[in-house]
């Protein structure tokens, strides 16, 4: 009796143990995932940091209060682009949420640029990146050719 009760307490601890070492792993898994997470947004933001800073003088001057209608701040966010922030980071499974009040933080406008790129332009490129900011992701050529270059001309004279 004694032995059948040492074997389940010890069953029992064992069992303890794997579900605290699940739990372990699961959490340094997390860990993981969020660092990974973290490094690529850093890496990113270091692709696209000339071309955030060159919207940023051609949308607003570097304004970080600037309006102009619905669209505001350094950016010039409109409501529509960060309901789709927000929209992406549900489907990321991501409980983060962006507010309209965030359009006015240079740091959050650069975060949001940041995932719209990351969903309609995973390849990175440039000139895609500049006129889906400004032409939205079914942008025409020509209705962004103004806008891209004046991006453009801010780039390199910076």
């Amino acid at each position: 009796m004694v032995f059948a009760v040492l074997c389940v307490s010890l069953s029992q601890s064992a069992k303890n143990t794997r579900q605290g070492q699940n739990d372990n792993d699961s959490l340094v898994c997390k860990q993981v995932a969020e660092k990974k997470a973290e490094n690529k947004q850093t890496n990113d933001a270091a692709y696209w940091s000339a071309v955030m800073n060159a919207i940023i003088q051609v949308e607003s001057g570097g304004n970080s209060r600037a309006v102009n209608g619905q669209y505001v701040g350094a950016m010039q966010i409109g409501p529509i682009l960060v309901k789709d922030c927000n929209s992406i980071l549900q489907s990321r499974n991501i409980n983060k949420r962006y507010t309209l009040a965030d359009r006015y933080s240079v740091q959050k406008s650069k975060e949001m640029f940041l995932l719209i790129q990351s969903r309609y332009n995973p390849s990175k490129n440039i000139e895609k990146g500049i006129r889906i900011w400004n032409g939205g992701c079914n942008y025409r050529v020509a209705s962004t050719n103004g806008y891209y270059r004046r991006v453009m001309s801010k780039m390199r004279n910076a």
